[in-house]
């Protein structure tokens, strides 16, 4: 596939001795976009929850408040680790197949 001339782009660079093991480095970039993906995740799960919880902005939460924020994001969390898990179960099919 196209992963092969890349990965042997990483290896040719230069004076290294081809220490850089691309697998090494894509591991690394998929964390990084995990990462990232989770942080939007929490700033939109946060955003959507409140708006749907908070009626008006005041000094503090009142107990429905509350608990509607906690449910709403138990919601949220559990598509994602859904999707997540999914997510991770094709990842491992993929490198058995490599």
């Amino acid at each position: 596939g196209m992963e092969s001339g890349f990965g042997s782009d990483f290896s040719s660079g230069g004076s290294g001795g081809g220490k850089l093991d691309p697998g090494l480095i894509m591991e690394q970039v998929k964390v990084q976009i995990a990462v990232a993906n989770a942080q939007e995740l929490l700033q939109r799960m946060t955003d959507k929850c409140f708006r749907k919880c908070i009626g008006k902005p005041g000094g503090a939460l009142d107990n429905s408040e509350q608990k509607c924020i906690a449910m709403c994001m138990d919601r949220y969390m559990d598509s994602w680790n859904t999707v997540s898990r999914a997510y991770n179960s094709r990842l491992q099919r993929e490198r058995a197949n490599m």
